[in-house]
């Protein structure tokens, strides 16, 4: 069923996509890919490569399967559908990857740890074509002079449902042991992530006649025509593989912490808690000026805590505190760079080309598609100061593409 934009529409699509966002947001910290999942990698004997293995698949390799998914969405008027097929997939896998930690006991670390990859990947892929769907429901559905509003109202009430739900996190990996209490978050986090997929179902999403329908090859032939015609996304495909690595950076600053301090259920939750408290505050002042910042500001901020988040894990590796606090810019750093991301993509693309563009960039993020794994076997040959300081020179070369960034 076809509906028109409009103010009642918008209205009742805004409020469809809080009601994910809120369940989401209690959902992320009991899956959360920065310290939860890698934790419990960890937990289950995985070292530095596996680690980077693990974070390439998450992080990266989802990415790079949004091309394949974008050129068959691409194709469709309506996306609905398949947004809640993607979300249903998610959820099956953590609660089969709970099911698998229950019974960890019964079979051995390595089938477990092969178990977690394959879980963890339909995890990761199917959260890409998912992300396709909604990035384009998203931008057709709601109004455009509600949007910067979505975007940081989304981000304060999923800070606030992050935070709140940290301490149950807290008091669950310190009330049990490792399995159960990793098995008990992923569990609850399927549950949650269950609810959340029901907004979806109220969404009344607005149709775009596909003007033309592509196959994949075609599709994949479009890339470099697009990029050339387009010199925002070019610069923007430079800034988000830049900038990105601070996204794979931060699971080995859990491995990093592993070598210079115990990975107590404590630490983890300690670490997990300050994150959330960088990611609520930054959320609170940008949706108080929601009117007012400008989405490559943001991109500034992004680049200097990427470059800084490397350096200081160094600086402050042998003090327990003070490492953890360092989680704080973490968390700033992900929810700048996070709306600054979402926000300029939905700018710089249309309605009919907005598939295409996310497709786009979940492909074109190479660097923290690969940098992971790389990143893996540098610890393991060179150490971790040689490897965290190539990641800050890296994540430094942003500053350039960002200034040639034309945003609106």
């Amino acid at each position: 069923m076809s509906f028109a934009l409009n103010e009642k529409v918008s209205k009742l699509n805004f409020r469809a996509f809080i009601w994910h966002g809120i369940f989401l947001s209690l959902a992320s910290n009991f899956m959360d890919i920065h310290t939860i999942i890698p934790s419990m990698l960890i937990n289950a004997g995985g070292g530095a490569i596996l680690l980077g293995l693990l974070t390439t698949m998450m992080v990266g390799g989802s990415g790079l399967m949004q091309i394949v998914f974008a050129s068959f969405l691409s194709n469709k008027k309506q996306k609905k559908r398949p947004l809640i097929e993607a979300i249903s997939l998610r959820v099956t896998a953590l609660l089969l990857l709970a099911l698998l930690l229950f019974m960890s006991n019964t079979i051995s670390n390595s089938l477990l740890i092969l178990f977690i990859f394959i879980l963890i990947s339909i995890f990761s892929f199917s959260g890409s074509f998912a992300s396709i769907s909604y990035t384009d429901i998203m931008g057709k559905s709601i109004l455009d002079n509600k949007r910067k509003q979505f975007f940081s109202l989304k981000q304060v009430i999923s800070s606030i449902g992050i935070f709140a739900s940290v301490i149950i996190v807290r008091m669950l990996l310190k009330r049990f042991s490792y399995p159960v209490n990793y098995g008990i978050l992923l569990l609850t986090a399927g549950i949650l992530l269950f609810i959340a997929s029901l907004g979806f179902w109220k969404i009344k999403e607005i149709s775009v006649e596909v003007k033309k329908k592509h196959s994949f090859l075609e599709f994949f032939k479009m890339i470099p025509q697009e990029i050339s015609q387009n010199s925002n996304l070019k610069n923007y495909l430079f800034i988000i593989n830049f900038i990105g690595l601070g996204f794979s950076f931060i699971p080995f600053m859990i491995l990093f912490a592993k070598k210079n301090f115990e990975l107590s259920a404590a630490l983890i939750g300690n670490i997990l808690l300050f994150k959330i408290i960088g990611m609520l505050v930054t959320s609170l002042i940008l949706y108080k000026r929601s009117k007012h910042f400008e989405y490559k500001k943001l991109l500034y901020l992004s680049f200097v805590l990427g470059a800084f988040l490397p350096i200081l894990s160094l600086i402050f590796s042998n003090n327990y505190l003070a490492y953890q606090l360092i989680f704080i810019l973490a968390g700033v750093f992900i929810t700048a760079s996070g709306i600054a991301r979402n926000g300029i993509l939905v700018e710089i693309s249309s309605n009919e080309n907005r598939a295409i563009y996310a497709g786009i960039s979940g492909a074109g993020s190479v660097l923290p598609t690969i940098f992971p794994l790389v990143a893996g076997v540098l610890i393991s040959v060179f150490g971790y100061y040689i490897t965290f300081i190539v990641v800050s020179l890296i994540v430094s070369l942003s500053f350039v593409f960002i200034r040639k960034l034309k945003c609106r």
